[in-house]
């Protein structure tokens, strides 16, 4: 018994050994596995964070956007420099671009007749006295005979008379032969002048007539220079006396209608300047000066006409244009932007501006988000107070800055994340 004791207590005391040894060297394995594991992760997470950095890229630094160029072209982002402009509280007035009534005409032949030729389209430049077009009829050609007929029974009624004068001074004639020579001298004498002043008016040279010629077109042409603005005939078609052929504007001498209602009427005087601006060329001021100011209220709107005279060199200003501009009061100059240019965030204001950096890759843009202070609206332009760290050479965001700004959030949101 006592050896079967003994022989327990050793097995019992190698079980206990060899238990406690086995939870050590199966902990020091796994917390050597889960190092690993730990480091692998880091490494894993590392990368992972590092290719989100590249895939996303926007920068880091605050209130900037980083994009490719072919990304700011499908935004539409359009960027210009800054300029000054001359700003100032003013009376926003409208109108429109006219003509004065000696700058267009509307052409119609003296006699009816069928066109035989037709020499412009519309939008030709024409020059005063240039041929528009020929027609031609029977009561031309019978109207410079009838001119030939009565130019030569003239010189022969001319030549009767003279001689009854003499004979009637020396008392050889009677006074009625006379008298008689003299009426048909003098009736004929004003019909050839009148034949020939409407050969003239129909542009047919009437010597050349006298000598034998006759016409069988006479031309219609243009008394001022300018551009033609419609043509209403076709080969063919019979035109009749004061028929409208073509019309013709002279562009040059163009003059704006503005509508001034009676409360600034008073703000208005000969001479002064309006600056104004057309849906065509919003960016543009262009100046205007007082020619007039009218002495007769329009009911419908109560308002004055006032035409002012403008400068219209290149021709791009056309008549029928509507026009928006200002009569200024206190007038300054200053920075100015688009009204598109301006982000708004709660009272804040800002405008991107490019950062040409010389380290940046030639197919990537940045640019920076800059707080500005907003001043005075003017035919939409907003006056900017800048930072004095930014360049008065600065590219400005002009169009496209509200997408600019959502992908610049966009960027933060994803970099949070």
């Amino acid at each position: 018994m006592k050896n079967i004791a003994i022989i327990i207590t050793v097995l019992l005391t190698f079980l206990l050994v060899g238990c406690n040894g086995k939870p050590d060297s199966e902990l020091g394995h796994n917390e050597a596995e889960g190092v690993s594991k730990t480091e692998a992760g880091g490494e894993d997470a590392h990368d992972e964070e590092g290719h989100n950095e590249e895939e996303g890229g926007h920068s880091e630094e605050e209130g900037v956007v980083e994009l490719t160029k072919q990304q700011a072209e499908t935004i539409g982002l359009e960027t210009k420099p800054l300029e000054e402009r001359n700003l100032g509280n003013n009376i926003k007035v409208t109108g429109m671009l006219e003509l004065y009534p000696q700058d267009k005409a509307n052409i119609s032949p003296f006699v009816g007749g069928n066109v035989s030729s037709i020499k412009v389209v519309p939008g030709d430049n024409v020059n005063k006295g240039q041929v528009l077009a020929y027609i031609e009829h029977p009561d031309i050609i019978a109207m410079q005979q009838d001119y030939q007929e009565k130019n030569d029974e003239l010189v022969f009624l001319k030549q009767d008379f003279e001689r009854k004068q003499t004979l009637y001074d020396k008392g050889v004639s009677s006074g009625k032969e006379f008298q008689m020579a003299q009426s048909k001298f003098r009736s004929t004498t004003s019909s050839v002048n009148g034949l020939r002043s409407q050969l003239r008016l129909l542009g047919i040279n009437p010597d050349k007539v006298a000598e034998g010629q006759i016409y069988s077109a006479v031309p219609i042409t243009t008394p001022i220079g300018g551009y033609v603005d419609e043509v209403m005939i076709s080969l063919g078609d019979y035109v009749a006396q004061q028929s409208k052929m073509f019309s013709i504007s002279d562009n040059s001498k163009i003059y704006v209608n503005f509508k001034v209602y009676e409360k600034d009427i008073k703000q208005i005087q000969k001479g002064q300047q309006i600056y104004f601006s057309t849906a065509s060329r919003p960016d543009e001021l262009l100046r205007a000066t007082v020619r007039s100011v009218g002495k007769t209220f329009n009911t419908d709107p109560k308002a004055l006409e006032v035409l002012a005279d403008i400068e219209n060199k290149d021709k791009n200003l056309l008549p029928g244009m509507y026009v928006e501009g200002r009569i200024v009061q206190g007038e300054k100059k200053g920075f100015a932007v688009p009204e598109a240019a301006i982000i708004k965030e709660g009272e804040q204001s800002f405008i991107f501006i490019l950062d040409e950096d010389e380290e940046m890759e030639a197919d990537k843009m940045k640019f920076k988000m800059i707080p500005v202070t907003v001043g005075i609206s003017d035919l939409g332009f907003v006056e900017v107070n800048l930072p004095a760290e930014v360049s008065k050479d600065a590219q400005v965001v002009i169009n496209g800055a509200y997408n600019l700004s959502s992908e610049m959030v966009k960027g933060e949101l994803e970099h949070g994340h």
